[in-house]
């Protein structure tokens, strides 16, 4: 099942073209991203206090049409597959029936040295 997060395009996340700036996807996909995983039960500052973070491992995106001041947008974001050690998901930008943004995210965890982690068992069992 995916989940949607709503985003409204606001003029500071647009270019002097008017359209958004090609970074702001980005920010759009993470914010679905940490609502994402609040929906699902994960309090990340509880994973921090334990010792282990997510950290963005890979980022492949394809800007496939532009979106403008005031779009209303939506990310949807659904996993692809869940190991011991990286979650892989597709996180698509919609505006309507259009796609205008894809990518596929890699997520793994990290200790407090920035080493690698394994992804906490409750989350494992969370995505399968």
């Amino acid at each position: 099942m995916a989940h949607v997060f709503p985003v409204r395009v606001y003029y500071e996340d647009t270019d002097m073209g008017g359209i958004v700036y090609h970074a702001n996807y980005l920010k759009f996909i993470e914010r679905a991203r940490s609502d994402w995983v609040s929906t699902l039960g994960v309090d990340q500052r509880v994973m921090k206090d334990e010792g282990v973070i997510f950290a963005v491992r890979r980022v492949e995106g394809d800007y496939l049409m532009a979106a403008r001041f005031d779009d209303r947008l939506e990310v949807r974001t659904r996993t692809l597959s869940v190991t011991g050690a990286r979650l892989v998901m597709e996180q698509e930008v919609w505006r309507g029936k259009d796609l205008i943004f894809s990518a596929q995210v890699t997520l793994v965890c990290i200790n407090d040295a920035g080493q690698p982690s394994r992804l906490p068992a409750n989350i494992r069992r969370l995505l399968h």
